[in-house]
Protein backbone atom coordinates (compact mmCIF):
# COMPACT_ATOMS: atom_id res chain seq x y z
CA UNK A 1 0.00 0.00 0.00
CA UNK A 2 1.36 3.07 -1.02
CA UNK A 3 2.14 5.82 1.62
CA UNK A 4 0.26 9.19 1.51
CA UNK A 5 1.59 12.11 1.99
CA UNK A 6 0.32 13.95 4.82
CA UNK A 7 -1.53 16.63 2.51
CA UNK A 8 -3.18 14.49 0.55
CA UNK A 9 -4.21 12.20 3.80
CA UNK A 10 -5.56 15.58 5.54
CA UNK A 11 -8.06 15.90 2.81
CA UNK A 12 -9.48 12.62 2.62
CA UNK A 13 -9.48 12.24 6.60
CA UNK A 14 -11.65 15.79 5.96
CA UNK A 15 -13.71 13.84 3.65
CA UNK A 16 -14.40 11.42 5.91
CA UNK A 17 -15.14 13.59 9.05
CA UNK A 18 -17.82 15.43 6.56
CA UNK A 19 -19.77 11.82 5.87
CA UNK A 20 -19.62 11.73 9.73
CA UNK A 21 -21.09 14.97 10.17
CA UNK A 22 -23.62 14.21 7.45
CA UNK A 23 -24.70 11.09 9.23
CA UNK A 24 -24.86 12.80 12.69
CA UNK A 25 -26.92 15.70 11.26
CA UNK A 26 -29.58 13.29 9.72
CA UNK A 27 -30.02 10.97 12.91
CA UNK A 28 -30.14 13.62 15.06
CA UNK A 29 -32.99 15.80 12.88
CA UNK A 30 -34.80 12.65 12.78
CA UNK A 31 -34.94 11.98 16.68
CA UNK A 32 -35.16 15.88 17.58
CA UNK A 33 -31.55 15.89 19.15
CA UNK A 34 -30.08 18.95 19.63
CA UNK A 35 -27.61 21.20 22.03
CA UNK A 36 -29.51 24.27 23.15
CA UNK A 37 -30.17 24.52 27.24
CA UNK A 38 -28.57 20.93 27.66
CA UNK A 39 -27.80 21.02 31.24
CA UNK A 40 -24.34 18.72 30.44
CA UNK A 41 -21.85 19.28 28.19
CA UNK A 42 -20.05 16.81 25.63
CA UNK A 43 -16.93 18.24 26.51
CA UNK A 44 -16.57 17.20 30.23
CA UNK A 45 -16.65 13.54 28.87
CA UNK A 46 -13.51 11.45 28.90
CA UNK A 47 -12.41 10.31 25.61
CA UNK A 48 -9.50 8.54 24.50
CA UNK A 49 -8.65 8.64 20.76
CA UNK A 50 -6.36 5.77 18.83
CA UNK A 51 -5.44 7.59 15.53
CA UNK A 52 -1.84 8.51 14.39
CA UNK A 53 -3.62 10.38 11.58
CA UNK A 54 -5.70 12.57 13.71
CA UNK A 55 -3.37 13.32 16.34
CA UNK A 56 -1.34 14.53 13.37
CA UNK A 57 -4.30 16.48 12.24
CA UNK A 58 -5.03 17.58 15.71
CA UNK A 59 -1.48 18.96 15.33
CA UNK A 60 -1.92 20.51 11.96
CA UNK A 61 -4.29 22.42 13.44
CA UNK A 62 -2.87 23.76 16.49
CA UNK A 63 -0.32 24.86 14.15
CA UNK A 64 -2.13 27.54 12.06
CA UNK A 65 -3.41 28.89 15.76
CA UNK A 66 -1.73 32.50 16.83
CA UNK A 67 1.07 31.36 19.11
CA UNK A 68 -0.30 33.00 21.77
CA UNK A 69 -3.62 30.97 21.42
CA UNK A 70 -1.58 27.62 20.92
CA UNK A 71 0.06 28.44 24.36
CA UNK A 72 -2.93 28.51 26.50
CA UNK A 73 -4.24 24.90 24.89
CA UNK A 74 -0.57 23.70 25.48
CA UNK A 75 -0.87 25.12 28.90
CA UNK A 76 -4.71 24.12 29.61
CA UNK A 77 -3.81 20.77 28.74
CA UNK A 78 -1.06 19.93 30.89
CA UNK A 79 -2.98 20.93 33.49
CA UNK A 80 -6.37 18.54 32.16
CA UNK A 81 -3.32 15.85 31.99
CA UNK A 82 -2.68 16.21 35.85
CA UNK A 83 -5.74 16.35 36.86
CA UNK A 84 -6.81 13.21 35.39
CA UNK A 85 -4.32 11.38 36.73
CA UNK A 86 -5.32 12.30 39.85
CA UNK A 87 -8.70 11.54 39.80
CA UNK A 88 -7.43 8.32 37.72
CA UNK A 89 -5.34 7.17 40.75
CA UNK A 90 -8.64 7.86 42.65
CA UNK A 91 -10.84 5.46 41.02
CA UNK A 92 -12.71 7.84 39.34
CA UNK A 93 -13.48 8.35 35.76
CA UNK A 94 -12.58 11.73 35.18
CA UNK A 95 -15.11 14.82 34.33
CA UNK A 96 -12.92 17.92 32.77
CA UNK A 97 -13.77 20.10 30.56
CA UNK A 98 -11.19 19.61 27.17
CA UNK A 99 -8.77 21.90 27.14
CA UNK A 100 -10.04 23.03 23.59
CA UNK A 101 -13.50 24.27 24.63
CA UNK A 102 -13.72 28.15 24.74
CA UNK A 103 -16.50 28.27 27.32
CA UNK A 104 -14.99 30.45 29.61
CA UNK A 105 -13.91 32.96 26.87
CA UNK A 106 -17.67 33.34 26.09
CA UNK A 107 -17.69 31.13 22.38
CA UNK A 108 -18.75 27.56 24.05
CA UNK A 109 -17.16 26.08 21.18
CA UNK A 110 -14.26 24.06 20.39
CA UNK A 111 -11.31 26.45 19.73
CA UNK A 112 -9.98 23.82 16.56
CA UNK A 113 -13.45 22.86 15.79
CA UNK A 114 -12.72 22.45 12.07
CA UNK A 115 -9.99 20.17 13.28
CA UNK A 116 -11.80 18.15 15.99
CA UNK A 117 -11.49 14.62 16.11
CA UNK A 118 -13.58 11.77 15.23
CA UNK A 119 -15.68 11.05 18.80
CA UNK A 120 -15.93 14.54 19.14
CA UNK A 121 -18.30 14.52 15.65
CA UNK A 122 -20.01 11.49 16.61
CA UNK A 123 -20.84 11.79 20.16
CA UNK A 124 -24.80 12.23 21.08
CA UNK A 125 -26.80 10.29 18.76
CA UNK A 126 -27.31 6.42 18.63
CA UNK A 127 -24.49 4.87 17.31
CA UNK A 128 -23.84 1.12 16.35
CA UNK A 129 -20.73 -0.92 15.12
CA UNK A 130 -19.40 -4.01 13.86
CA UNK A 131 -16.17 -4.89 15.20
CA UNK A 132 -13.57 -6.79 13.16
CA UNK A 133 -13.67 -9.97 15.41
CA UNK A 134 -17.74 -9.75 14.40
CA UNK A 135 -19.21 -8.69 17.65
CA UNK A 136 -21.25 -5.82 17.48
CA UNK A 137 -20.99 -2.96 19.88
CA UNK A 138 -23.73 0.14 20.69
CA UNK A 139 -23.89 3.61 21.91
CA UNK A 140 -27.59 4.71 23.11
CA UNK A 141 -26.85 7.99 22.62
CA UNK A 142 -26.22 10.66 25.11
CA UNK A 143 -29.09 11.23 28.16
CA UNK A 144 -31.00 14.08 26.10
CA UNK A 145 -30.98 11.23 23.18
CA UNK A 146 -31.96 9.02 25.08
CA UNK A 147 -34.72 10.50 26.68
CA UNK A 148 -36.41 11.62 23.61
CA UNK A 149 -35.30 7.80 21.81
CA UNK A 150 -37.52 6.34 24.53
CA UNK A 151 -40.93 8.64 23.75
CA UNK A 152 -40.10 7.23 19.96
CA UNK A 153 -39.85 3.80 21.67
CA UNK A 154 -42.97 3.99 23.62
CA UNK A 155 -44.89 5.65 20.08
CA UNK A 156 -42.93 2.48 18.40
CA UNK A 157 -41.11 5.18 15.97
CA UNK A 158 -38.57 3.83 14.10
CA UNK A 159 -35.10 5.45 16.15
CA UNK A 160 -32.46 6.73 13.69
CA UNK A 161 -29.10 4.70 14.45
CA UNK A 162 -25.45 5.98 12.72
CA UNK A 163 -23.45 2.74 11.80
CA UNK A 164 -19.76 3.79 12.42
CA UNK A 165 -18.73 0.35 10.69
CA UNK A 166 -18.13 1.71 6.92
CA UNK A 167 -16.80 4.98 8.83
CA UNK A 168 -14.45 3.30 11.20
CA UNK A 169 -13.29 1.08 8.21
CA UNK A 170 -12.25 3.87 6.10
CA UNK A 171 -10.66 5.34 9.44
CA UNK A 172 -8.64 2.70 9.41
CA UNK A 173 -7.28 2.18 6.42
CA UNK A 174 -6.52 5.92 6.00
CA UNK A 175 -4.18 5.51 9.05
CA UNK A 176 -2.11 2.47 7.21
CA UNK A 177 -2.18 4.72 4.10
CA UNK A 178 -0.88 7.40 6.40
CA UNK A 179 2.18 5.97 8.23
CA UNK A 180 2.64 3.29 6.54
CA UNK A 181 4.34 -0.48 7.06
CA UNK A 182 6.15 0.67 10.17
CA UNK A 183 2.21 1.16 11.67
CA UNK A 184 2.86 -2.46 12.90
CA UNK A 185 5.36 -1.78 14.78
CA UNK A 186 4.80 1.50 16.76
CA UNK A 187 2.83 1.73 19.84
CA UNK A 188 -0.82 1.88 19.84
CA UNK A 189 -2.24 5.28 19.75
CA UNK A 190 -4.46 5.71 23.46
CA UNK A 191 -4.61 9.19 24.57
CA UNK A 192 -6.77 11.91 25.49
CA UNK A 193 -6.79 14.99 23.03
CA UNK A 194 -4.85 16.96 26.28
CA UNK A 195 -2.48 13.90 25.96
CA UNK A 196 -1.72 13.93 22.21
CA UNK A 197 -0.91 17.94 23.00
CA UNK A 198 1.66 17.67 26.03
CA UNK A 199 3.23 14.90 23.93
CA UNK A 200 2.99 17.04 20.67
CA UNK A 201 2.87 16.13 17.10
CA UNK A 202 3.54 11.95 16.58
CA UNK A 203 6.75 10.67 15.54
CA UNK A 204 6.01 8.35 13.33
CA UNK A 205 9.48 6.21 13.20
Amino acid sequence: MKKKTPKAAFRKLAAIYTRMVDSYADAAQGIGLNCEGCTDNCCYSFFQHHTYIEWAYLWEGLNRLPEKRRALFIKRSEEYVEQARFALQRGERPHIMCPLNLGDEGEGRCGLYEHRLMICRMHGVPNIMKRPDGRGVDFPGCWRCQELTTGMQKQQTEIPVVDRTPLYSDLARLEMEFVGPKLRGLPKVDHTIAEMIVLGPPVLR
